[in-house]
């Protein structure tokens, strides 16, 4: 599989895991049109890779994903529809990725990059990690995966607090509270990713994969339930925050 077009996203391969990696570190990885339109088909391409195992997602530098680049000017109508058509591709990609996919959190994920760090099968922070779905604070609807993915890890009342305040909590309260599989020092993150991913690649990985079908069935009923609604609800708030994009 060739990676080379993806100018915002380094993937690297060793043996038969692959490592994707965020790559805006002067803006923590922050989200622009450009770089959202390369998260919609990154994951097709992944999920096609037949020399892969086993999956890392990660950011550059300092940050995992800061979400959307509020430096970016305006969306346009048109860019706008085409990023909302985008939103749902991400998630459902994501999920038809049948390899195993290890979120390695390596510093802030908010907004969108939350939603990037969630979805995937295993998820280890890094303890001076930060995550929250701040979509509430810019005025916008917690719509491309938040409502359906937080409900499902820590429980419908304490995943509507969490997407209503827009609080952004810490790596140790994202484990007590079941967000986060693993949080572990910082200098250990990349070694603790790496021992992990090498182990589920030594492992059955056809029965690794049929197992990860069965479970992400599940998550796809909650995102057929949810997420288009959601994303409709997120679309009208921008329409009220942006009106001139109408």
């Amino acid at each position: 599989m060739d990676y080379s077009r993806y100018k915002n996203i380094l993937v690297e391969r060793k043996d038969r895991i692959l490592r994707l990696i965020l790559n805006r570190p002067e803006s923590l990885n922050a989200v622009t049109p450009a770089m959202h339109a390369e998260l919609a088909t990154l994951f097709a391409d992944v999920r096609r890779d037949s020399d892969a195992d086993v999956v890392i997602l990660t950011g550059a530098g300092r940050g995992f994903c800061a979400g959307a680049d509020l430096k970016e000017p305006p969306p346009d109508k048109k860019t706008a529809e085409r990023i909302f058509e985008e939103a749902r591709d991400i998630i459902v990609n994501i999920l038809e990725v049948d390899k195993p996919i290890i979120s390695a959190v390596n510093g802030p994920a908010a907004g969108l990059g939350a939603t990037l760090a969630l979805f995937p099968d295993i998820v280890v922070m890094s303890d001076r990690a930060k995550i929250g779905d701040t979509h509430v604070k810019v005025g916008l609807a917690a719509g491309d995966g938040g409502a359906v993915i937080w409900p499902i890890l820590v429980g419908v009342n304490k995943a509507k607090e969490l997407l209503m305040t827009g609080q952004v909590i810490d790596a140790q309260e994202a484990l007590r509270i079941g967000l986060v599989n693993h949080v572990v020092p910082h200098e250990k993150l990349d070694e603790f990713v790496t021992e992990m991913a090498q182990r589920l690649a030594s492992g059955n990985t056809f029965a690794i994969r049929c197992t990860k079908k069965a479970v992400n069935q599940y998550v796809k009923w909650m995102l057929n339930q949810v997420f288009d609604y959601s994303l409709a609800l997120e679309y009208q708030c921008g329409l009220r925050l942006f009106p001139q994009t109408d």
